[in-house]
């Protein structure tokens, strides 16, 4: 018998590849990469990169509540921006939906992201500590 689980709520965009919203193995939840889709429409929210990152965070967070857990249980957290030039936005964004202690955190500059977004994050939860 496995103690390992998908993850999918519909309040987090659907995904678009072979993948889970999340899995859960024992009481660590790892949570796929979000970036901006509206989970009703499956459309980028906005170009606007701080509009970007409160979609995914909210992905994210609705993706937590449905493993049972919430933003504050992510002890790891990884962040894709295509323009690091917009890093500082992102922290403020991220400082709404994060309460000290933060999670530990890599923020890394790529090329390119699916469907044009400019930002993305996953992220690694600990339940039950």
């Amino acid at each position: 018998m496995s103690n390992r689980a998908a993850i999918h709520t519909d309040r987090a965009p659907k995904a678009i590849g072979p993948y889970s919203q999340a899995v859960k193995a024992g009481n660590t939840v790892y949570l796929s990469g979000q970036i901006p889709l509206d989970p009703d429409t499956m459309e980028m929210v906005s170009e606007d990169i701080e509009a970007q990152a409160h979609q995914v965070f909210r992905n994210m967070k609705a993706v937590c509540e449905e493993a049972a857990g919430t933003l504050a249980d992510i002890v790891k957290l990884n962040l894709y921006l295509t323009d690091l030039s917009h890093f500082a936005r992102v922290n403020a964004v991220m400082e709404q939906y994060f309460q000290p202690p933060y999670p530990a955190r890599a923020a890394v500059g790529v090329k390119e992201l699916p469907k044009g977004s400019q930002f993305e994050a996953e992220g690694i939860m600990v339940l039950g500590d």
